[in-house]
């Protein structure tokens, strides 16, 4: 708190079992906050299922700032909390919105939010506050949550406080101080042993263990946990009849709304008054709030009720609640009131779960259509709901209740659509439940399935079964990605016209069936119409992962630069948390081979960032996240980081089945021995990389054997190589394909043939955006030239080659060609980096976006941080570079030229 007074914000999550003390380490800081503005929330656990529900807690004390806002943010903020209708706002633009909130209430004071119960917060809310804490830095905020042990969720590696149980003595002490009465020290020994340090259960335990002996006491079954909620039941039962059903209903109403406690009670014909006794016994304040003790009190009540009790509740509290105000709650309660099916309520809920998927709330959409399901007494609408529920389950990631969902709508008459699509949710379960090959035929299958039903859904599943086959590569050999192209080339015409996933489905089925030459064309106007429809529809959005690939397959690198650049901008702009990861790994590749590898480790740094605050996304997995990291380790010649990540990559690869991070990972191998000068090593694993016809991977492949194999004097295989490349590169017809085919051909040749191609790749290179190309044509030449007693000649090439290696960063291949000048005669020390007043990466960003001319704020939308952590970046650079305002940047600033938006 000191820290945060100071202008420096904080984030720790205090854990521990229930009743270790996390909600009075809480209450502590919230009694040491003078001067601060608090906000409190907490999670509820008959609330999870309701998107954004703890989140519209910690907003709603802070929306005199929401005009404020950036219209982006402001209007994806007031839909997540239901302040408006909209479209579906991405948790990234409300992360964004609510670390802006939370920055812009510290205008006058420091700020402390306190999240109690955080393991029951709704998954949407748990995202975006995670998201917020990773990202607070020069804010003046504290964001302090509590939350049990052990909890799956998406607060890990924060920094925490863990909460241990009570020493002896001080167990001791504790017991002393609750004046229990007359006891012996057998009797207060064998409490503390039973309670095993826990303090909650020392200050509640013993009042039921003294007033009804000893034995009884020590006899409860259920665990600790269970000890301690049957201790606040035994107090409950004491209290009059009519203030425990008041006390059921307060439970069963999450928000602690007293005049909606109020409205139930009086549909129960209990009168509000009721409440008195409890409050007498400190168990629940009843003021502007409703208030338990302690919230193992609440679920205590709820859980030791009966069920018709229960019932009775949620039935008083669906009528208490407003249906035009909060539909969703009064469609939660109506569904645990039901004790039979019920197609009114079934309704509710489904509409309901359209409301949830419209703000962002896919776990809540999914929770709503599966009680739907379960509520609908038709059997045909039952397999409907089932089958949406279980596509709602997959999105949520919950791959285990859509299967048991499938198993439900399996029973029910369903049309053949809806059979088809049942398969293919079969097939995605396949892939998202870690069996990349089994997807692709079980797709494949239900893509025919499809093609007299839905030509337009048959299509996206026949491109999914290549995708998956493509994802799946070296582990099937590409068996099934032929069938499947195949099929596809006789399926029904999809919509007009074509959507560019139908272009890039036509063009993968000739890619697959005719060859690499046949399929350049389709693929290439495939491409191209992705860049012209990128940020267009949310469905082509989808497939940008594979369209990228194939821009890299025909060696279009405008078309590459174009798809990259357009994805990064749109991903920002729209604050897309699941697309904007996979942008930067591919903007960092782009980078890598334009030569600007501190751009490529500012994005990389940037993604992994993001995916620490936001978790993997199926786009993610897709992407194969590490292969950035891994590819641009090997590039820049780390031999032992390149290694250790090649270990785990491939054990993952291995496990999850995906085989093309083998091919990535061999790939990666023989760049960094050709860049070594290890041959024999990079001549081996380019075979490896060869065996498997991997889309936009083998013709790299070929170009690292060819250079292998010659340099290893294993020429057969190479010329070999070097022919399938040519045919490759000549169908491609770009300056990059063919300034690489030259580039081969050279290796290929001798005497002036040779130096024809070494010039020809060198001039066309020249003319594409790809200087690591171009460096190593300059190396391999200047190598050609000395191996012909031309040193002088070789010593223009190596020098320009060395010096340009040197630039970008490319250490392995930069000590290659010292090593060659030397050999020639001159003189060359190696290149140290004065790093005194090296920025960080993302210092670097800060200083070349306000260099372009933006304005803290737009710095700040652009890479998710509020805008008085970018001036507190500012601060740090002008401090680094030696000069005090934003227009001295340009002139101290590396001359670097970045093309794609970082």
């Amino acid at each position: 708190m000191a820290s945060v007074r100071a202008g420096q914000s904080q984030v720790l999550v205090v854990r521990g079992e229930a009743g270790i003390g996390k909600t009075a380490v809480l209450d502590y800081a919230a009694e040491r906050a003078d001067r601060f503005l608090v906000v409190r929330a907490s999670g509820v656990e008959s609330e999870m299922e309701l998107p954004f529900a703890a989140l519209h807690q910690v907003c709603i004390p802070l929306l005199d700032g929401l005009e404020l806002l950036p219209p982006p943010q402001r209007e994806a903020l007031g839909t997540a909390i239901g302040l408006s209708s909209g479209s579906q706002p991405d948790r990234f633009l409300v992360g964004l919105a609510v670390l802006t909130l939370l920055s812009d209430a510290t205008e006058t004071h420091p700020l402390i939010c306190m999240v109690d119960d955080a393991q029951w917060l709704d998954r949407s809310s748990a995202q975006v506050l995670s998201f917020v804490a990773r990202r607070l830095q020069a804010e003046s905020v504290f964001v302090l949550f509590a939350e049990r042990d052990d909890e799956p969720d998406e607060l890990k590696g924060l920094p925490e406080l863990r909460l241990h149980r009570l020493s002896y003595a001080d167990a001791c002490e504790l017991f002393t101080s609750l004046n229990v009465g007359p006891h012996d020290e057998q009797v207060r020994d064998r409490i503390i042993a039973e309670t095993r340090g826990n303090p909650l259960a020392l200050l509640e335990l013993p009042r039921t263990m003294l007033s009804t002996g000893l034995a009884d006491g020590l006899a409860a079954p259920g665990g600790l946990l269970g000890r301690i909620e049957a201790s606040f039941h035994g107090q409950v039962v004491e209290l009059p009849a009519e203030t425990q059903r008041l006390l059921l209903v307060a439970a069963a109403e999450p928000v602690g709304d007293p005049t909606l406690l109020r409205r139930a009670a009086t549909e129960l014909g209990i009168p509000f008054e009721a409440a008195g006794p409890a409050e007498a016994n400190g168990l629940v304040e009843v003021s502007s709030r409703v208030r338990f003790r302690h919230p193992l009190l609440r679920s205590a009540i709820y859980r030791a009720a009966d069920p018709h009790a229960r019932r009775d509740a949620h039935r008083a509290l669906a009528a208490a609640t407003d249906p035009d105000v909060d539909p969703d709650r009064c469609a939660w309660h109506r569904a645990r009131a039901a004790f039979a099916p019920d197609e009114g309520v079934a309704r509710e809920l489904e509409r309901s779960a359209g409301r949830a998927q419209n703000r962002g709330g896919v776990t809540a959409a999914a929770a709503f259509l599966e009680r739907a399901t379960e509520l609908t007494p038709d059997l045909a609408r039952r397999g409907a709901r089932a089958l949406a529920a279980a596509e709602a389950k997959l999105d949520a990631a919950a791959p285990e209740t859509a299967l048991e969902l499938v198993a439900t709508a399996e029973l029910c008459p369903l049309d053949p659509l809806q059979r088809a699509r049942l398969e293919r949710l079969r097939a995605e379960l396949a892939f998202a439940s870690g069996r990349p090959m089994d997807a692709p035929s079980l797709l494949l299958d239900a893509a025919r399935q499809l093609d007299r039903l839905d030509a337009g859904l048959a299509r996206e599943t026949y491109l999914e079964a290549l995708g998956a086959d493509i994802f799946a590569g070296r582990f099937r050999g590409g068996r099934d990605v032929q069938a499947a192209a195949k099929t596809a080339r006789a399926a029904p015409v999809g919509p007009e016209p074509p959507r560019s996933l139908d272009l890039l489905l036509d063009g993968l089925a000739v890619r697959f069936t005719d060859g690499y030459v046949a399929g350049v064309a389709p693929l290439t106007r495939a491409v191209h119409a992705f860049v012209q429809d990128q940020g267009g529809s949310e469905e082509d959005l989808r497939w940008t992962w594979l369209a990228w690939l194939v821009a890299y397959e025909v060696w279009d690198d405008e078309t590459w630069h174009q798809l990259t650049s357009r994805l990064v901008e749109f991903a920002r702009n729209v604050g897309a948390f699941a697309l904007l990861p996979l942008a930067l790994i591919f903007s960092s590749q782009v980078h890598v081979q334009a030569g600007e590898f501190a751009a490529a480790s500012e994005v990389l740094e940037e993604a992994d960032a993001i995916k620490a605050a936001t978790g993997n996304t199926p786009l993610m997995h897709t992407s194969n996240s590490s292969s950035g990291s891994l590819v641009f380790a090997a590039w820049r010649g780390r031999e032992a980081q390149t290694l250790e990540m090649i270990e785990a990559s491939v054990e993952d690869a291995t496990v999850r089945g995906e085989g093309r991070t083998i091919s990535v990972v061999e790939n990666a191998k023989a760049v960094l021995y050709n860049g070594l000068g290890q041959y024999e090593a990079a001549f081996a694993a380019a075979q490896l990389a060869c065996e498997h016809d991997d889309l936009g991977l083998f013709g790299w492949a070929l170009v690292e054997l060819v250079e292998a194999g010659v340099r290893s004097r294993n020429f057969e295989v190479a010329l070999a190589a070097g022919g399938r490349l040519e045919e490759r590169t000549r169908a491609s017809g770009t300056d990059w394909a063919l300034g690489i085919g030259a580039r081969c051909r050279a290796l290929l040749s001798e005497g002036e043939t040779a130096e024809r191609h070494y010039r020809e790749a060198i001039d066309r290179l020249a003319r594409t955006r790809m200087r690591v190309a171009l460096a190593r044509a300059r190396l391999l030449y200047g190598e050609w030239l000395r191996r012909e007693n031309r040193r002088v000649d070789g010593r223009d090439q190596l020098r320009t080659a060395h010096e340009m290696f040197a630039d970008i960063g490319m250490d392995a291949f930069a000590e290659r060609a010292r090593r060659e000048l030397l050999a020639t005669g001159e003189t060359v020390r190696k290149r140290t980096v004065d790093t005194r007043d090296q920025l960080t990466a993302q210092e670097a960003q800060i200083a070349r976006l306000a260099v372009d001319g933006h304005t803290n704020p737009e710095i700040g939308a652009q890479l998710f941080i509020s805008p008085r952590t970018v001036e507190w970046h500012l601060r740090k650079v002008f401090t680094k570079l030696g000069i005090s305002s934003r227009k001295e940047l340009s002139g101290v600033l590396p001359d670097a030229v970045w093309t794609i938006p970082a």
